[in-house]
């Protein structure tokens, strides 16, 4: 009888334990998130008022997100920031941390993709097979009456955010028909995600991979 309540006692802690923990690591992140912010932004205020207002620097920074966003999807406010841009660009130090920046975050925006289609490719060596993204088709002519056409792949190797760029034949690649999103809940999730088959796209799926 103990042993049965010892190991009944420790399955629901193991249970509650792989409940808490996600929960508590989200908590934590956010509240981080929220101290950075409003630290950032909440010293400008400490000035003003004299005193520490928790929470104002963290909403004054949605105030601006959301300000940024409304300027940016503005014909009008999208040529001022474009014009502020390439002003910017032209100092030597920001143009150095500002670009790698900006075509990262551009790569995973849903309205600026480069990624076209969430494909699976034979990789990094026979018989084994990853998931990847597909960016670009290039050409390649070894000779002047020869042409070789590839298509670019990126595959994440840790997590979503760094990885490898390999050139694949055509016949090479894979196309399934899930979006980028689920692709990248996929890598996200370490393949948890998953489906238990994956639906294989169709020619039209290909062809809409380079409009």
């Amino acid at each position: 009888m103990a042993g049965f309540v010892r190991i009944t006692f420790r399955q629901k802690f193991i249970a509650g334990f792989f409940v808490l923990i996600p929960l508590a690591v989200t908590l934590s992140i956010l509240i981080w998130f929220f101290k950075i912010i409003d630290g950032l932004l909440g010293q400008f205020y400490d000035y003003i008022l004299g005193r520490h207002i928790s929470g104002l620097g963290f909403f004054t920074a949605i105030a601006l997100v959301f300000l940024a966003g409304t300027i940016s999807t503005n014909v009008f406010g999208k040529k001022i920031l474009s014009l502020i841009e390439k002003g910017l660009l032209h100092i030597p130090i920001f143009k150095g941390i500002y670009n790698p920046i900006k075509q990262t975050v551009d790569a995973f925006s849903p309205d600026k993709s480069f990624f076209k289609k969430f494909v699976v490719v034979e990789y990094p060596r026979p018989g084994v097979y990853s998931f990847g993204f597909l960016t670009k088709e290039c050409c390649l002519k070894p000779t002047a009456d020869s042409e070789i056409c590839l298509k670019a792949v990126y595959i994440p190797t840790n997590h979503l955010y760094l990885g490898e760029i390999v050139l694949f034949k055509e016949d090479e690649v894979f196309y399934t028909k899930l979006s980028i999103e689920e692709g990248i809940k996929i890598i996200l999730s370490g393949g948890i995600a998953t489906p238990d088959y994956l639906p294989k796209g169709t020619a039209l799926d290909k062809m809409e991979a380079y409009k």
